[in-house]
């Protein structure tokens, strides 16, 4: 299970995009980068960041450690700007945080060269995880002490969100034309034979015990927690064992339009505050 700490203070909001997160300190000492459940994308955002994060975490890729973290609104009462004191008193309770990552800097694809190993282990995953948000228009990616880092993984999985969508979503092909890292000759084939063999049963089942059952609960055509994570195990698992032959790299679009969804459509470029 994820650890759980409780937010002691609420230091800043990082202004970009519709979720609104923020930068607290906790009960451990640590800094964390919190994501709230009283944000606009809701709770299966929270669900993806943390199933992705940890798959990826697990696959060997640098993942910021997630905790679960307990939140009072009353730690924001002193922050002015009213929209955060509605996020605040939105998601008292469970909310998610990711470790802060002080003097990290936002990945420049014209500063800061990928091997086509990594690359390709990258491309492979987000294939896997239908990551729709790691693109050259909005990376996601942090370099921290000279070392790549992937973030927000919220805009993953996006069957999820339809759920009578996932059995087709098992085979759809991933157009990484525009991703990020397609400029550096990701090495897929390589990815896939390293990666494609970890993704077993197990480690799935494994992960998907991490998401709290109150952030499962409800799903309309599931009568239980474990019954929800199962869909999410059988979804991802049968997607590894074909998704390596199923990943395009075309020429970069320059005017098509992202293929986020609409909650996070319009995102400004991302700054150097993680």
């Amino acid at each position: 299970m994820l650890k759980e700490v409780i937010a002691t203070r609420y230091v800043t909001p990082l202004r970009e995009g519709g979720s609104l997160p923020g930068i607290v300190e906790a009960d451990d000492l640590g800094t964390y980068v919190m994501k709230f459940t009283g944000a606009g994308q809701g709770r299966k955002a929270l669900v993806a960041e943390i199933i992705c994060g940890e798959l990826g975490r697990r696959l060997g890729l640098r993942v910021p450690d997630l905790v679960r973290i307990q939140l009072d609104p009353v730690i924001g009462l002193s922050e002015p700007d009213q929209e955060v004191q509605q996020l605040l008193r939105a998601s008292g309770g469970l909310n998610l945080g990711m470790d802060y990552l002080p003097g990290s800097l936002g990945f420049d694809p014209l500063a800061f060269e990928v091997g086509a190993c990594e690359a390709g282990r990258v491309v492979w995953f987000d294939a896997l995880i239908n990551n729709v948000d790691r693109s050259w228009r909005n990376p996601n990616l942090l370099v921290w002490h000279g070392e790549l880092w992937l973030i927000d993984h919220g805009a993953t999985m996006i069957w999820h969100h339809n759920w009578p969508s996932a059995e087709k979503a098992v085979a759809k092909p991933y157009d990484a034309s525009d991703h990020v890292l397609a400029g550096f000759g990701p090495d897929i084939a390589a990815a896939a034979a390293e990666l494609a063999p970890r993704i077993t049963e197990e480690l799935l089942t494994a992960i998907a015990a991490d998401v709290p059952d109150e952030w499962l609960a409800d799903e309309p055509g599931f009568d239980s927690p474990d019954a929800l994570r199962r869909v999410y195990v059988t979804t991802l698992l049968a997607r590894a064992r074909t998704i390596g032959d199923h990943i395009t790299l075309g020429e970069r679009s320059k005017d098509k339009p992202s293929q986020a969804p609409e909650w996070l459509a319009g995102k400004p470029p991302r700054r150097a505050v993680k």
